[in-house]
């Protein structure tokens, strides 16, 4: 199971993520939406597309645009669409579990391929 952390409150919590870049994009599914508020801002990314921007909010304060998100991601990003990822303060806890569709190739390589977690 991978976890999000922050302040001691886990964030998200799935069996597995999509990396990109080095980054964890969590399922939707497995986020708590109560620890996040829309921030408002957005960027550009050249391959992925548009990113918005949540503020993650715990009883222990707020990291501003602390994880965000692709809406409607370009379609070599497609498997993150709405997946969650976190800055680098939000700690990436645990193991993924093994999954039976597996892809494999040089776009894999390249997704995964980034700065560390």
């Amino acid at each position: 199971m991978v976890r999000a952390v922050w302040n001691g409150t886990v964030l998200a919590e799935a069996p597995w993520t999509v990396r990109v870049e080095g980054n964890h994009y969590f399922p939707p599914e497995s986020v708590r939406r109560e620890n996040l508020a829309p921030s408002g801002s957005r960027t550009l990314c050249p391959w992925k597309g548009v990113a918005s921007y949540y503020h993650v909010t715990t009883d222990h304060g707020t990291l501003p645009n602390g994880a965000w998100y692709y809406p409607h991601p370009s379609p070599l990003a497609r498997r993150i669409r709405n997946h969650v990822a976190f800055y680098g303060e939000v700690r990436i806890e645990g193991e993924p579990e093994p999954r039976t569709d597996r892809r494999r190739g040089p776009l894999r390589r390249l997704l995964r391929r980034g700065r560390p977690a």
